[in-house]
């Protein structure tokens, strides 16, 4: 039998324990630990989730790794065409980790309207085109069906359908600028086939999608040459390795004039994903915060459970009982008080972070945060690590208070009242 561990639940069962001064001290230290607990698993549940939703929607318009020509380089517009024919099209074989590739092409243009206008950036996508990635932020109409007659639909953002009071089925006529400025535009009429809200603001005020052949008829491509290509990768956390495999798989060692430039959206977008990096260090200064108070109340309990039981530390001693013995009673008694904090804590965090999956019950301004909704992602391997570190933590400084047993004399203490 472990006799330290039967003392400390008995400790804990005693009756009169609970009418005791310790019992609130005890409920703000246990309610401590649990609001803790709720606070980081809410902090890393959003801060991951947010970041996880930037980022997919990103890629969504970009893909992970755009593979352009140099002039490209800065310029939301292809200006000069790309070969299809490529050794690492339609399949990029030769790099490990990617998941697909697809042929772009984009030019700037005037939407025009009986009421308004707007500049936009034309995206023409073929057969390849991953839609899926688009899907859920479709809310009118259905996607433009480019695999297999050349078709005038379109999609189009609800921001700029609203600023220009289209609908779906609406036609309407974009100009795009030749490259002679002293001829007259080309001209083209579109149907709105669907209506897409990603929240975004910089692509939904600027973006509509649509057939490439488009695009590749006014800039007088061939059907084999396009403005980019956008490399979808498994993994994104090792982006930087796989854009550079992608740039040294893309290099024309024979012909340095048909070299092509590989970028990746936290490059392209570095401004964005800068932003999201302090998301993790607001994350840490959390849990950092959450631990200390949760240690502090843990610490004060420990101490008014140690003097409210002196005459009985007293006692143990003077019946043989070593200090450690008597610390780990204690000790026992603190673990109990903080995994009860702590299965609280879950249970409320937890149900706060699926709540808000199914429900989306707080709204963020797309403005500030790019998303509608402020997104939430369950991790259990982080929950898990939270669960381990606070009670090792807490534990582990619990050691300093629990060294005031080894001070306390046994004739003195059971005389204590």
């Amino acid at each position: 039998m472990n006799l330290e561990y039967f003392i400390a639940k008995r400790l804990i069962a005693a009756k009169n324990h609970k009418s005791s001064i310790s019992a609130p001290i005890i409920k703000i230290a246990i309610a401590a630990i649990a609001i803790g607990m709720i606070m980081m698993i809410v902090s890393v549940a959003t801060g991951i989730g947010l970041q996880q939703k930037i980022r997919e929607k990103v890629a969504a318009f970009n893909g992970h790794i755009i593979i352009t020509n140099y002039d490209d380089n800065q310029s939301q517009v292809s200006i000069s065409p790309i070969s299809t024919n490529q050794d690492f099209y339609p399949k990029f074989k030769n790099v490990e980790g990617i998941s697909h590739i697809q042929a772009v092409a984009t030019k700037a243009g005037i939407i025009r309207t009986e009421t308004s206008f707007e500049g936009i950036i034309y995206k023409g996508v073929g057969k390849d085109y991953q839609w899926k990635n688009l899907e859920e932020y479709l809310v009118q109409g259905k996607l433009p069906d480019v695999e297999h007659k050349l078709t005038p639909d379109v999609l189009i953002s609800k921001y700029l359908a609203d600023r220009l009071n289209l609908k779906v089925g609406d036609k309407f006529n974009t100009f795009f600028m030749k490259d002679n400025s002293n001829q007259l535009p080309n001209l083209r009429v579109f149907v709105v086939a669907g209506i897409y809200n990603s929240g975004f603001q910089e692509f939904d005020a600027t973006y509509i999608i649509g057939d490439i052949r488009h695009l590749q008829r006014i800039n007088k491509w061939k059907p084999d040459q396009v403005g980019a290509f956008e490399v979808f990768i498994d993994d994104f956390n090792q982006i930087e390795q796989k854009g550079q495999q992608v740039y040294n798989n893309t290099q024309n060692k024979e012909d340095a004039s048909k070299t092509l430039d590989t970028q990746t959206i936290s490059e392209k977008y570095y401004n964005i994903f800068e932003w999201l990096q302090l998301f993790d260090f607001n994350i840490i200064v959390i849990i950092v915060i959450m631990i200390i108070v949760a240690t502090i109340n843990m610490v004060v309990a420990l101490l008014v459970l140690i003097l409210e039981r002196t005459q009985m530390i007293g006692i143990l001693k003077a019946i043989g009982a070593n200090n450690w013995s008597v610390r780990k009673i204690f000790l026992y008694n603190a673990f109990y008080l903080i995994v009860r904090g702590l299965l609280w804590g879950n249970c409320i965090g937890i149900g706060l972070i699926i709540i808000q999956q199914q429900f989306g019950i707080i709204k963020l301004n797309p403005d500030s945060y790019y998303v509608n909704v402020a997104p939430a992602h369950l991790d259990w391997l982080y929950i898990l690590l939270l669960n381990i570190g606070t009670l090792v933590i807490c534990l582990v400084v619990l050691l300093i208070p629990s060294y005031i047993i080894t001070k306390i004399s046994p004739v003195k203490a059971i005389r204590f009242e």
